[in-house]
């Protein structure tokens, strides 16, 4: 049966700026594919990222592209031969999966062998001055689990009043690829001292080989660094975590055999997400009940969220509701 391609871009206002050393945020632009077959719809949404050259525009023509394909019964392995790893095949695969569960009556929690459950998700502190930082950390009393958004300035000022804040609550460091190796090499005391869980993506990926070698006095976890399973060989001897996020890797389809191979190389893991709605963290939730960390507050940041999506119990967030993705 033919099914019906429908690609649209949706805008999600924030309910607070969002900021990290590349800009400020403040909506949520995604992109969001619909597979209609007979009765059934199978969604997915992806949020394109210019750090990879990605945009919206561009990202619906790689989908309007594909939709005769898709129209004619595109899979998902076929998907992998036809794009590249990136926002659209994210989109697409996400749908894919959504639609196959409703098609066949079957989870995507018992096709995938991924069953959800309730996870412990970061919530993050937006890089701002280190009192407002301080006063945003504060708000977040009783979370267990913060991530902390710095760049090259003032980082110990930053990470000092967190801290302060947020006494016993572990914490990610974030600088998004701000800081050189100089600076990450001087910070190690401090980064210790203050019992940061992990550092993520601290240098640019294209700068990333001179951390063979070194060794952090807590783990350095690969973001931008990491796409697909074909990165491992190289970042296993340089990170000891991987990020794993569906708009990179192109899919929850590639995220598993990502997960799988970084687990046998013996990497610890955490599941990311960029500023999104609860339809890119459906999806995510199938690894993050598996992985180390996740860092999943995507919606957390929105002014609304989509009806049934992921709800928050302090640091804990739910899966949707029943019949939102993967199930009927």
């Amino acid at each position: 049966m033919l099914r019906h391609v429908h690609g649209r871009v949706e805008l999600w206002p924030l309910a607070a700026p969002f900021r990290i050393s590349r800009g400020v945020k403040t909506v949520a632009e995604v992109v969001t594919v619909e597979l209609e077959q007979g009765a059934h719809i199978g969604r997915g949404e992806a949020v394109p990222y210019a750090r990879y050259g990605e945009s919206s525009e561009g990202v619906l023509r790689q989908i309007e592209t594909l939709a005769p394909m898709l129209a004619a019964g595109l899979s998902r392995t076929e998907l992998r031969r036809a794009l590249p790893p990136g926002a659209a095949r994210n989109a697409i695969d996400c749908a894919l999966w959504d639609l196959e569960a409703r098609l066949s009556g079957q989870s995507v929690a018992v096709t995938a062998a991924a069953p959800l459950s309730p996870v412990t998700t970061a919530l993050t502190v937006g890089l701002d001055t280190p009192d407002a930082m301080a006063d945003a950390a504060a708000a977040l009393t009783g979370s267990t689990l913060v991530k902390v958004k710095v760049d090259a300035q003032e980082p110990e000022a930053c990470l000092n009043a967190v801290r302060r804040a947020l006494p016993d609550a572990a914490l990610i460091v974030d600088p998004n690829e701000s800081w050189d190796m100089a600076l990450l090499e001087r910070l190690q005391p401090m980064l210790r001292d203050l019992r940061i869980a992990f550092v993520e993506q601290p240098l640019p990926a294209e700068d990333d080989a001179c951390l063979e070698g070194f060794e952090p006095l807590v783990p350095i976890c690969a973001d931008e660094s990491c796409h697909t399973a074909e990165d491992l060989p190289v970042l296993e001897r340089r990170y000891g975590m991987i990020n794993i996020k569906l708009d990179k890797t192109g899919g929850l389809t590639e995220a598993l055999e990502l997960y799988d191979a970084a687990r046998a190389r013996g990497m610890g893991i955490m599941v990311g997400c960029m500023v999104s709605t609860s339809l890119s963290i459906a999806p995510a939730l199938h690894i993050a009940a598996r992985a180390d960390f996740a860092d999943l507050d995507g919606p957390w940041w929105l002014k609304e969220d989509r009806p049934g999506g992921v709800t928050m119990q302090g640091s804990t967030m739910l899966p949707p509701a029943q019949g939102f993705w993967g199930t009927l």
